[in-house]
């Protein structure tokens, strides 16, 4: 079994060290955090990481290729591993087409641009040439990676979950709820299946998002922060399993975007949208997880808010969900 924290990219960078330090010490694999616009800084934040841990694997979740060209992304890539000794792993995505809306940027053929990026970056890291680019084009480190930088993709529809088993090294499918887990592997096996590889290729990390505190009322309060705030962006594949439409999110997205009134925002998130996530106790997150193990989890990833206090949730997550399930 594998396990790892995600964290979006909203807190002050001081503040991911202690996360990160206190997920190492309680025994987690990796350590992610997203790179959401207007908020801060994944590569800075991970950086300050890397200089403060020593065994936690650290990724990006995710980069895109719209805001950030590939040759930049391969830059990034091979530094922070260079910096944090072999550590770093990709995160990359298509990205949300409403949050690049916000800086006019056409969400044009995801699937196909996303595919494009990977073989550049790859071949970028490798030292090999770029197939549309001069021969300049060529990383000019002092230590150039000497290993192979893992690639995951963050994925949300049945096409990109596909294109993951095809072509990733790890699979980030985000904003699921843990009883989709056996849907969404599917779709990822299926790509497998195409590519001809095989099911231990692709470490799919079972991605959810988790509130874990004794006070149930405060888990579930932080929790609705995060589905109002990402709810008008998910899949239709999400929408339709909490029986709920894009529609259904836009006046939450106008209370906490337009009003920018996040009390009336998360009062608006219903108890059947809260369904994607895991808030409570320890024990509750065990007897929500342990069928999505069943059926064949061997990577659980907890994402945030992972509670009114993230750090002791961190805690209470190495001392009680981890034992049980390593």
């Amino acid at each position: 079994m594998r396990f790892s924290i995600r964290l979006n990219n909203d807190l002050p960078v001081r503040d991911y060290v202690r996360l990160a330090q206190a997920a190492e010490a309680e025994g987690f694999d990796q350590f992610w955090v997203s790179h959401d616009l207007f908020l801060q800084s994944a590569p800075v934040i991970l950086t300050a990481i890397a200089a403060a841990t020593e065994r936690i694997a650290l990724g990006t979740c995710v980069l895109n290729p719209y805001t950030m060209h590939p040759a930049e992304i391969a830059m990034t890539a091979a530094t922070l591993d260079e910096y944090s000794g072999g550590r770093f792993l990709l995160g990359l995505a298509a990205g949300a087409a409403d949050f690049l809306g916000w800086v006019g940027i056409a969400q044009e053929t995801p699937l196909g641009t996303l595919r494009t990026a990977v073989a550049q970056i790859r071949a970028t890291l490798a030292g090999k040439p770029v197939p549309g680019w001069q021969p300049e084009a060529y990383l000019r480190m002092p230590a150039p990676p000497n290993r192979h930088i893992p690639i995951y993709l963050g994925a949300a529809s049945p096409r990109m979950l596909r294109l993951v088993g095809e072509i990733a090294d790890g699979a980030l499918p985000l904003m699921f709820a843990p009883e989709r887990y056996p849907q969404v592997a599917g779709f990822i096996g299926e790509g497998i299946m195409r590519a001809r590889r095989t099911a231990a290729e692709v470490d799919l990390a079972a991605c959810l998002w988790v509130s874990a505190s004794p006070d149930r009322a405060a888990a579930e309060a932080v929790l609705a922060d995060k589905v109002a705030y990402y709810g008008h962006a998910m899949s239709p594949l999400i929408w339709d399993f909490l029986g709920v439409s894009q529609a259904d999110f836009a006046p939450i997205a106008h209370a906490l975007q337009t009003a920018r009134d996040p009390a009336k925002a998360r009062a608006l998130v219903t108890p059947q949208m809260l369904r994607i996530g895991v808030a409570g106790t320890g024990a509750d997150l065990i007897a929500r997880l342990e069928p999505m193990v069943v059926a064949g989890a061997r990577h659980l990833s907890f994402g945030p808010p992972l509670g009114p206090d993230p750090l002791a949730a961190i805690t209470e997550l190495g001392r009680t969900v981890l034992p049980h399930f390593r």
